[in-house]
């Protein structure tokens, strides 16, 4: 009979950065808020990009259009990635 392999033990574990109580939220309310209706605007079909002007039906892009309000306004928005 063949013999079974033992299986291999971790030894090592990653501790993690525990997060404080008072960790404050990367984005505002306001700009959720600026979100869900840049959202609801594109699911009634009135949502147009700034530039061409054209009905944005990516739901990223309508994302990406509340973000930029809200950030245009002052509100607390990560930045831009690269």
């Amino acid at each position: 009979m063949p013999r079974k392999k033992a299986a291999a033990k971790k030894t090592s574990k990653k501790t993690t950065k525990k997060t404080s109580k008072k960790a404050t939220r990367k984005y505002s309310p306001k700009a959720g808020r600026k979100v869900e209706r840049a959202m609801e605007e594109m699911n009634e079909g009135t949502l147009t990009s700034g530039r061409s002007g054209k009905k944005v039906t990516n739901r990223k892009q309508a994302i990406a259009i509340g973000l930029s309000e809200a950030r245009r306004e002052g509100e607390r928005v990560p930045k831009k990635g690269k």
